[in-house]
This record gives structure tokens, sequence and C-alpha cells, in this order.
């Protein structure tokens, strides 16, 4: 037995607890007319969660709660338990994946209660839960919410008046396919969740794609700064680590040098002053004295020249008077004409000025030689040889006394020569000390003058190393400057250039590349900017983690929804499947059942389709806005036997009624719910259908419990336990109860 008890508390006529317990197959409810049965299926219908309050005749919720009586005060609220057996495990949940979990409850029960305000609660074995989980766990024993297994006294006609459509959501309920649907409106719900979620994401997306891109580019510009600054820190270290050590050695070297050039300047100094002394002290003297013994030289020219001339004139008058004469001379004698003469004491007279003009001595000395040669050459010639006639005896008187005269002129001429070559000879000694001197004072004023020359050097020198000075002071100033303006650009960590390791070797030109290279990136840091580059750094972090966040979602959804339309379309086929399997299930029970009821004939569904048009929400009243949806229903076709009546309008009032209960007993076949309620549907049978109901509901006994509300005493005598309904003296509905076997072995 899978349903046990039902717990009635304030519920319309019942307004005390009243328990009916279900130990029984088939189950009778009888009674009076307005004794409260049919409130016991209201009950059950209320408790599985009927929504419509006009089904259970009332017009709100607190219709339902008991208004009271004379003796009896008005309830506050209404309540309906309903006990399942779980013993099997067989009742259901879907959690929030979608997947089916069995309850791990011997007993499931399930309550409602409504208050005078109209509000409702459901509770699941002590928890409250949704409308939504009770039809999902009822769904799960073939329990739907259309109620095809509570057939109330009226409704027995109502699947063959519903429409094609409603007929198929009546199958579909029967043969436990509701809860397919449920997944599927489920899966419907989440999928429009989801798409609204992800449109909402898409549009958070989209609103912060533009400040997530400035974001974007502002870390872009910071994450290049960093990297400009890793390249400026290394050019840094390389260049102030070499700018340092230039610096210390060039101030090194400079002050060296600069010490070194003073002390030679002072050194200088102390030579050109001692240079200069004795050159002014010795210099005059012996020009002096030359200049005298020029002088002479010159006079005793004079001298010579004089005494020169009057030998030509000797020597002219002594040709003369030989020629004058024509004396014949001795071959021995040679005779020079006074022109000869002339020419010889011109050419002596020559070389002697050429002499007196040369300061040379060894030019003077040859000179003289040059003129002792030429007089050496004529003496001979004029001399008489020892053997040869004297002179005196051949010429005459006068040109002996010429002769006497041109003798002591010559003799006086030599004695000239001798002075003259005596003073010559101290001129060129005392030439040759002034040269010496001279020589000694030119490399004086030489060393003078290479010392002031040095010395100049030395000076400029001195100053350039000065200037030096002055542009090391501006070059280590500009050193210390590029420091501070590095730490800004880069912090203290510009400092590591004192551990950075280079080679011994300087190259300036690579340092003035090195600081081109320095300037370019400084100006592309200051043109990029460090300011609040941290918090932009951690706002586009943040931001980032938002939209990585958010495009996550989106994946997540999209996936989502892939997976749920994917989801929708299985249920749909598994539905359609089940479907028409479960429509020729239902047709072989249906076939049975009518030919029980009217002794022959057959029934059976058909699946038809529906063309329907639809209009779509964006699309303006036209055909182009209008789609055509393919629907599937049942139609329900029978054959009465001895009768070619085959449409259900043609049909009797009980024809009508055997065809919905053969229908509905049909379908309860094929996929039998835990139990089945029969609301007076027997009412219109005459006696011999009365029989064929009793052994049709004898029949479903086997599958479903029956809990059957009759008058009927045929249908009474199948059921095992009887619940007589009557009303109290304090006007509320009291339940008596018999079981019929015992009953009846009490009356044997």
């Amino acid at each position: 037995m899978r349903l046990k008890n039902l717990e009635l508390n304030g519920f319309k006529s019942f307004s005390k607890k009243t328990v009916l317990e279900f130990q029984n197959s088939i189950v009778s409810i009888v009674g009076p007319n307005g004794s409260g049965k049919s409130n016991v299926v209201e009950a059950l219908r209320f408790v599985l969660g009927e929504q419509s309050i006009k089904s259970m005749r009332g017009s709100s919720g607190s219709d339902l709660i008991f208004k009271g009586s004379k003796n009896l005060p008005k309830s506050s609220r209404a309540s309906v338990t309903i006990y399942f057996n779980n013993s099997d495990k067989v009742f259901k949940l879907i959690n929030g994946a979608g997947e089916n979990i069995n309850l791990n409850y011997e007993t499931i029960s399930i309550s409602r209660e409504v208050y005078s305000d109209g509000l409702n609660k459901y509770i699941l074995n002590g928890s409250e839960v949704r409308l939504r989980d009770i039809n999902n766990l009822l769904s799960s024993v073939n329990i739907g919410s259309s109620h095809h297994h509570i057939i109330s006294q009226g409704e027995a006609d109502r699947i063959l008046n519903a429409s094609s459509k409603d007929r198929r959501e009546m199958v579909e309920d029967a043969l436990g396919l509701k809860i397919f649907q449920y997944k599927i409106k489920e899966a419907q719900r989440k999928l429009e969740r989801t798409t609204d979620n992800m449109k909402e994401v898409s549009l958070l997306r989209r609103e912060n794609a533009p400040h997530l891109n400035f974001l974007k580019k502002q870390v872009d510009k910071f994450e290049k700064a960093k990297e400009m600054q890793i390249t400026l820190l290394s050019f840094y270290q390389e260049y102030l680590k070499k700018e340092s050590v230039y610096l210390e050695k060039e101030q090194f070297f400079l002050l060296k040098e600069k010490e070194k050039i003073s002390s030679e300047l002072e050194n200088i100094k102390e030579k050109i002053s001692s240079v200069e002394e004795v050159s002014t002290r010795e210099e005059s003297e012996k020009e002096k004295e030359l200049k005298i013994l020029e002088k002479k030289v010159y006079e005793i020219r004079g001298i010579k020249s004089e005494i020169e001339r009057k030998l030509g004139r000797i020597e002219g008058m002594m040709e003369v008077e030989e020629k004058r004469k024509e004396t014949k001379i001795p071959e021995s004698v040679v005779l020079i004409s006074e022109e000869k003469v002339k020419t010889i004491f011109n050419e002596i007279n020559d070389f002697i000025n050429e002499a007196i003009n040369k300061e040379d001595l060894s030019d003077i000395k040859n000179i003289l030689l040059h003129i002792k040669d030429i007089l050496k050459e004529l003496l001979p010639k004029v001399s008489i040889e020892d053997s040869s006639q004297n002179l005196n005896s051949i010429l005459n008187p006068e040109l002996e006394l010429l002769k006497k005269n041109q003798q002591e002129i010559l003799t006086e001429m030599q004695n000239i020569k001798e002075e003259e070559n005596k003073i010559i000879e101290n001129i060129d000694i005392l030439k040759r000390e002034i040269n010496q001197d001279n020589e000694d004072i030119y490399l004086k004023e030489k060393e003078r003058f290479n010392l002031r020359v040095k010395y100049q050097e030395l000076t400029s020198a001195l100053e350039l190393i000065l200037i030096k000075e002055r542009n090391l002071l501006k070059e280590m100033e500009s050193f210390e400057n590029e420091i501070k303006e590095g730490s800004v650009l880069i912090g203290i960590e510009i400092l590591s250039y004192k551990d950075f390791v280079i080679e011994e070797n300087i190259d300036r030109s690579i340092q003035e590349e090195l600081k081109r290279k320095i300037e370019r990136i400084k100006i592309k840091l200051e043109d990029v900017g460090l300011g609040g580059g941290a918090e932009v750094i951690k706002e586009f972090q943040e931001v980032s983690e938002r939209d990585n966040f958010l495009a996550k979602e989106m994946e997540d959804l999209s996936k989502s929804i892939e997976a749920l339309r994917v989801l929708m379309a299985d249920l749909k086929e598994k539905i359609d499947i089940e479907f028409k399997e479960g429509i020729k299930k239902i047709n072989i029970e249906f076939s049975n059942f009518f030919s029980l009821m009217f002794g022959g004939g057959e029934g059976y569904l058909s699946i038809v389709t529906e063309n329907k048009r639809k209009k779509n929400d964006d699309e303006s009243n036209t055909e182009e806005g209008e789609n055509i949806v393919f629907e599937q229903g049942i139609e329900i076709n029978v054959s009465l036997p001895h009768k070619k009546v085959k449409e259900l309008n043609a049909l009797s009032g009980g024809e009508r009624s055997l065809t919905s209960i053969a229908l509905l007993f049909a379908m309860s076949q094929v996929n039998p719910p835990p139990f089945l309620v029969l609301d007076e549907t027997d009412a219109a049978l005459d006696e011999a259908n009365s029989r064929k109901y009793g052994d049709m509901l004898e029949k479903l006994s086997h599958h479903s419990q029956l809990i059957v509300v009759t008058h009927n005493r045929e249908t009474m005598s199948r059921a095992g336990i009887l619940y007589g309904v009557t009303v109290g003296s304090d006007g509320a509905s009291k339940l008596l109860s018999v079981k019929l076997d015992e009953a009846a072995a009490i009356a044997k």
C-alpha cells in the first residue's frame, strides 16, 4: 500500500482532527448528501497542490477553513496532511542541477496549510517547501497536477469535452511524463533567467569596456614605462659607473698634472732669470774690441790702397821708360806692361776689399793666401837670375830709381800686409771668440727662448688644466643632478650603479651614446608620467578581474544555455517517444475496457497535428508577423457495437460516462498512480453496468489503491473498508469506519 493516512484538521466541515487510514486496496466513502464526504476528495486535491479554489467549491482560501457552528468556534486555519509509504525509496526530488534525488525517508508526509488571509504553506516531512517541489515529488510517482487520478462527480466527462491539446496533457500526466514537462518548464525558466543574466552580464561588460580599455591603455603605458625604467636603470648603471670612475680618474689626473705643471713653471722661472743675467753681463766688451780692430784694418787697407796706387804709377812709369829706351832686356828678365801690373794690383786690391768685407776668418785667410800666391808668381819674373847681367847695368838710371822706389814700396806693402795679417789674425781670433760667445749667447738665447716657449706652453697647459677643472666641476654637478633626476624616475635603485662592474677602458663616445639613449628614455618617461600608476594598475586589475569574471560568467551562461537547450531537446524527444509508446499501450487497455463496458465495439486514441498561426511580439499584425506552429493533440475514436455511431457528440450520457471511465481506467493501467479517487463516477450507471464497473474496480485495485465515493451498493460491496460520513449534533462532519470482512464475519 502506497497511501497510508489522510489527516484533516479545520478543513471545510471537518472542524476537529480527523484521520482516514487506507489499509485496503479499495476504500469506500459513503454518506448522505451534504454530510461532507466530497470534502474528503477536496482535501486530497488541496493537499496535493490544487490551485483552483473553484474546483474545491470555494471563492477564496478562507472558504476552505471551518466556519464554525452554534456549538463550535470557527478555525483560524485549515490543514491537510497525507502520508505515503516510501520503504522502497521511490519518491524523488529534483535538485538544483536537475538531477533526481531519492528521499531517504520510510514515510513521506505532505502537509498544506491555509490561513484566513489566504496564505498557503507547504510542508514536506516537517520542512517548509515550495509548491514546485511538491509537484516534482508527486510527479515522480505519477501523481500529476492535472489530477487524472481524481475523478469527481460530473468531471468524468471532462476528458471527452477537452480539446485535443488538453487531452494530450492529460495523457502525458497519466503516462508520468509530467515530470519531464516540469523539467522542460524549469529548463525554460532557467533558460530565460540565464538569457536575462547573459544580457545583464553583456551589458555590464559593454559598460565596463570603455573604462577597461582606458585603464588598459594606461596600464600599457605604465608597463611600457616600467620596461623603460628597467632599460633606463641598466643604462644608468653602466653610464653612472663609468662616469664616476672617469670623474675620479680625471680629478686625480688633473690634480697631479696641476702639481706637476706648477712645479715645472717654478723651475723654468728660475732658469729664465739665470739665463738672462749671464747674457746681459758678457755681451758688449768683445764687440767693442772687434770694432776697433776692424777700424784699424780699414785704415791699413786705406794705406795699402794708396801704396798700391803709388806702386802702380811707378810700374807704369817703368814700363814707359822701358819702351822709350827700347832697351833690350835679357831673356831671363820678363818685362811686364803697366797695364798688366795694374790688372794684377787691381786683382789684389779686389781680393783685399773682399777680405775686408768678409767676417769669417777662414774666408779672409783663403783670400790672403790667394794674394800671396799671386805675388809669389810675380816676384820671380821681375828678379834676375844670378848668372844673368845685372839689371842696373842694363837699365838706365831713371829706371833704376823707379825700381828702387818700387822695392821700397813693396817692402812697405809687405810690412803693411804683415801688420794687416796680424790684425786680421787677431780679428779672426776675436771673431772666433765672439762667434763662440755669440754661439754661447745663441744657445743661451735659444735655451731662453725654449724656456720661454716651454713656460708659455706650461702656462697654457696650466690654464687648460684650470679650464678642465672648471669643466670637471660642471660635469660633477651634472653627474649629481643626473643621479637626482634618475632617482625621481627610478627610485633609490639608481644607487646600485656603485656595484656595477665595468671594463677598465672607458670610451667617451660610448658614454655620449649612452647619455643620448638615457635622455631619449627620460623624455618618453616624462611624457608617460608615473603619477598614480599604482592606483591605476590596482584599479585595472580589479576591473580586469571583474571583466574576466563576467567573461567566465558569459562563457558559463553560454554553456548553460546550450546545455539547457540540449536538455530540453532531449526531454522533448524522450516525451515524444514515450508518449507515442504510451498511446499504443493506452489503446490496448482502452480497447479492452471499452469492449468490457459495451460488450464489444472499439475505442482508441489517435495523434493529430494542428496548424496554428502565432503572432510574433516584435512584428506588426501582418502575415509576415505570424509564425505557423504545429501542435500535437489527441483525438478519441469510438465504435459502439450494433451502432454506426463514431462521434463522441452522438453518444448518450451513459455512453459518454462509460467511455470516459474506460479511457481513464485504461490510462491508469499503463502507468498506475499510487491511488485513484472516484467521486460518484458510477452515479449514472444502471445495475448491469454497475457490476461491470465493480469488476473494473477490482481489476484496477491490483495496481492502485482506490478511494471510491459512492451511493452504489454494488460499488460498496467491492470495498474492503467503508467510511461513513455524518453530520454530528455540533454541525461538524464525523467519520464512522467499518471493515467489511470483519463485519461479514460478525454477521455470520
